[in-house]
């Protein structure tokens, strides 16, 4: 049986990564296998360096991102224990944690149709690019069911407005709604444009200190919730710590010289993002 998953080092120093859903001929549906393979993976790829790990290309295989569960894996919930039921979605919560908790910026590429459970995989990226065909959906009431462990990540992604509207009806909509709610940051027509998006993206996150990029995203979640007063404590001394660190005072001497920063494609002549 052949790997639900492939993790491919992009750009000449290895520093991009691609995780792969690679069950086209099953539209990349999850499983127990899949599932247990992403939470593993971006576990892995949590303990990685800044300057060794600088962006995820979360991505599917064939036509479609990801449908959400896989036929077969539902019909065997059938017979399930509320206790065994539970044990699958704990699962697939850790997975979606596991992802939500990546160090580096993830980049998702959508084309086909992003469903169910594929909605998740939208809302723990830090940022989505669509191809403007695909379609999306919380589909769960559709069968009976609810998009329950996808709902922590994302309500905080989109709002509770737009959640209550889509939820409980279950209708598919199209990447132009998918923008407008804020599941998806960019519409492209066609795989090439996509591509070049993605690889836009990419561009933009080497172009940032590999510090700076993992912190200006932590910041996020470290002020969530944080009374005002705390807030101001807290990141006065984040930016502090990452001015007197090595790469925040060479991206200032880079700029006051009018050069590109080290850790810059640019400085050491890498441009293949591919």
């Amino acid at each position: 049986m052949s790997a639900p998953l492939r993790v491919e080092r992009a750009t000449p120093a290895g520093v991009v990564v691609r995780v792969i859903l690679d069950r086209p001929e099953r539209r990349n549906a999850f499983d127990a296998e899949l599932v247990g393979a992403l939470r593993r993976t971006f576990e892995r790829l949590a303990e990685e360096p800044a300057e060794r790990l600088r962006a995820v290309v979360l991505m599917g295989e064939g036509p479609i991102f990801c449908a959400g569960a896989d036929v077969a894996w539902m019909r065997a919930s059938v017979g399930l224990s509320v206790e065994q039921n539970e044990q699958d979605a704990m699962a697939m919560a850790e997975m979606f944690d596991a992802i939500d908790h990546c160090p580096a910026p993830v980049v998702a590429r959508v084309q086909g149709a992003a469903l169910g459970g594929g909605m998740g995989l939208c809302a723990v990226s830090d940022l989505v690019i669509a191809e403007a065909g695909a379609k999306f959906g919380f589909t769960e009431t559709r069968l009976g069911i609810l998009p329950a462990v996808i709902s922590p990540f994302v309500i905080a992604k989109v709002g509770e407005t737009h959640a209550r509207a889509l939820f409980p009806g279950g209708r598919r909509f199209d990447a132009t709604r998918a923008l407008r709610i804020g599941l998806v940051h960019e519409v492209v027509e066609g795989d090439d444009a996509l591509d070049g998006a993605v690889e836009a993206a990419v561009a933009d996150l080497l172009a940032a200190g590999p510090t700076a990029a993992r912190a200006a995203k932590a910041i996020i979640r470290e002020v969530r919730g944080l009374p005002h007063a705390s807030t101001r404590w807290h990141t006065a001394r984040r930016i502090a710590g990452q001015r007197t660190s090595g790469e925040g005072q060479e991206g200032l001497r880079a700029f006051l010289e009018k050069r590109s920063p080290a850790w810059s494609p640019a400085s050491d002549g890498e441009a293949d993002l591919t």
